[in-house]
């Protein structure tokens, strides 16, 4: 008695055994390299997120210097312009009738109220006779 049997093989078996190992496989690689995956993602993510923090730091730095130059420059533009104020005292005068003239041809003056003046003091009694009336 020959128990021997022969397997009958064909190529459909082959191919989804094929099918099928390589689902295992895949299943497998996705099983072990997921987390490693996730921690590998998680170090990038971290490492984007330095540089962009140190590139924030670097503009807020050039920024913050930039600030300080244009104070310099204005201290040094209001020193000038105190300076030729104490030089000049005529400087003020003018400054002042320049910006009066630009105010009325702008259009942002409305109205001129003459106020007579005395050695630069309002005269508040302008219209009234302080002398006694004589009879």
């Amino acid at each position: 008695m020959n128990y021997s049997r022969q397997l009958n093989i064909g190529p459909f078996t082959i191919l989804i055994a094929l099918i099928c190992f390589i689902i295992l496989m895949i299943l497998i690689l996705i099983l072990f390299g997921w987390p490693h995956y996730k921690v590998w993602k998680q170090g990038m993510d971290g490492q984007a997120a330095l540089a962009e923090a140190e590139q924030s730091k670097m503009i807020q730095v050039q920024v913050a210097k930039a600030e300080l130059e244009s104070a310099k420059l204005r201290a040094q533009a209001i020193q000038l312009v105190g300076q030729a104020a104490k030089d000049y005292p005529e400087y003020r005068k003018q400054e002042f009738i320049g910006a009066f003239g630009e105010a009325l041809r702008d259009g942002r003056i409305q109205q001129i109220i003459y106020v007579p003046t005395e050695a630069n003091i309002p005269i508040v009694e302008a219209g009234k006779n302080t002398s006694p009336v004589q009879q």
